[in-house]
């Protein structure tokens, strides 16, 4: 490849995508790392991406973003980075074969998902009747008759979040009963809490049963898993950056980690995992690249 990149994105989700965009229009030379779908890609559809009000759906965010960034020259190529390191004042790091050497990178990894272990299961996200994020649907959820998986206390913070928009949430709880410490909270807030693990899940047309105890079936309108994500920072963790206890990244005003010249955005980032705060990020951190490379290069204004 001839193409030279002063500038590595790792990673083509709707964080990396808007920083190749934005780099791209800043003029720079800039090449987007693909190392496998975005978990963008598991929204059947989504109203609450601002700018669609009747909604739009994963595989279609990320396409319309990829056009976008490609439109204004960025790269992108398929490929894990499997190596990463600083030498003097940049990066260098190995993709499909080949050493790339970079004098910024901005990460935007992501996380992933912990899904129930359940026969089906993918099948059951992609018709939206298993969910994974509460706060982009939940409205999606009002007056339904709503189940959480859960093994620890994140599960008892879901369900009470979703009590929001229904009387009728059940919290099915699959860890161990000492993990379970906020069990007043949903007598509190009126929650069923059923401990079990469970064996099985059946989707009947728009329903989801599931076989969690007892061989008793429930029936649901909804199944939300809220059984957490491992961030995927061990490229950085690998340089030394800073990492909050939950393994995301800390990072300053500009998006910058604690490694000069390496940047982060979206959801490997301490924060909210939404698209909208990751699209944010990523404007901040595309735009604090560049004007730090100008700045390297003598190209900003010399104020008294």
């Amino acid at each position: 490849m001839s193409f030279e990149p002063e500038v590595l994105v790792i990673g083509a989700g709707p964080a990396g995508l808007t920083a190749a965009t934005y780099l791209a229009r800043f003029r720079r030379r800039v090449l987007v790392a693909d190392g496998g779908p975005s978990r963008a890609c598991w929204i059947p559809i989504s109203h609450n991406m601002p700018g669609f009000p009747r909604g739009i759906t994963g595989d279609a965010i990320l396409s319309r973003m990829t056009e976008q960034a490609e439109e204004y020259g960025a790269v992108l190529e398929r490929g894990l980075i499997e190596n990463l390191r600083v030498e003097g004042e940049g990066f260098f790091a190995r993709l499909n074969g080949r050493t790339l050497h970079v004098r910024s990178v901005l990460l935007a990894t992501g996380v992933i998902d912990h899904h129930p272990d359940l026969p089906g299961v993918e099948r059951a996200i992609e018709r939206a009747l298993v969910r994974i994020c509460p706060i982009c649907d939940g409205y999606e959820a009002i007056d339904k008759s709503v189940a959480i998986i859960g093994e620890d206390d994140k599960g008892v913070r879901e369900a009470a979040f979703l009590r929001t928009y229904s009387d009728r949430v059940t919290l099915i709880h699959i860890g161990p009963r000492e993990a379970l410490e906020g069990q007043n909270d949903l007598e509190r807030l009126g929650i069923e809490l059923i401990c079990s693990p469970i064996d099985n899940v059946r989707l009947e047309q728009d329903r989801v049963t599931a076989l969690s105890w007892g061989g008793a079936f429930r029936s649901f309108d909804l199944v939300y898993s809220a059984l957490g994500t491992s961030p995927t920072a061990e490229l950085a963790s690998g340089l030394g950056a800073d990492l909050g206890e939950d393994g995301r990244l800390y990072v300053d005003p500009h998006q910058q980690t604690s490694v000069r010249g390496l940047y982060a955005a979206g959801d490997v980032v301490r924060g909210l995992n939404q698209i909208a705060v990751a699209t944010a990020e990523a404007a901040v951190a595309a735009t604090a690249i560049h004007n730090c490379l100008r700045d390297a290069d003598g190209q900003t204004a010399q104020t008294v």
